[in-house]
């Protein structure tokens, strides 16, 4: 199930607060600036800190190239 838009337009990181990048159910929220990774599990966002996933540099790198291609958009423009 998809987050729902509204959801997602007011969504930001705990730590840095600013914005997100949904991957997806699967690939949940990213934060390009921290290259952490937060999870949706059931449909619900888990922003919590000291869950948050580490991304990988590679796998890093590739969702940056997707968010300079346009591809990915953020939850919101400060």
């Amino acid at each position: 199930m998809a987050l729902d838009s509204r959801l997602l337009a007011v969504l930001a990181c705990p730590v840095d607060k600013g914005p997100l990048y949904y991957l997806g159910d699967d690939g949940g929220l990213y934060n390009p600036r921290l290259r952490r990774r937060y999870e949706v599990r059931d449909g619900i966002p888990v922003m919590l800190p000291d869950e948050a996933i580490e991304v990988a540099a590679a796998e890093a790198d590739a969702l940056d190239a997707r968010i300079a291609a346009g591809e990915l958009t953020p939850t919101f423009t400060a």
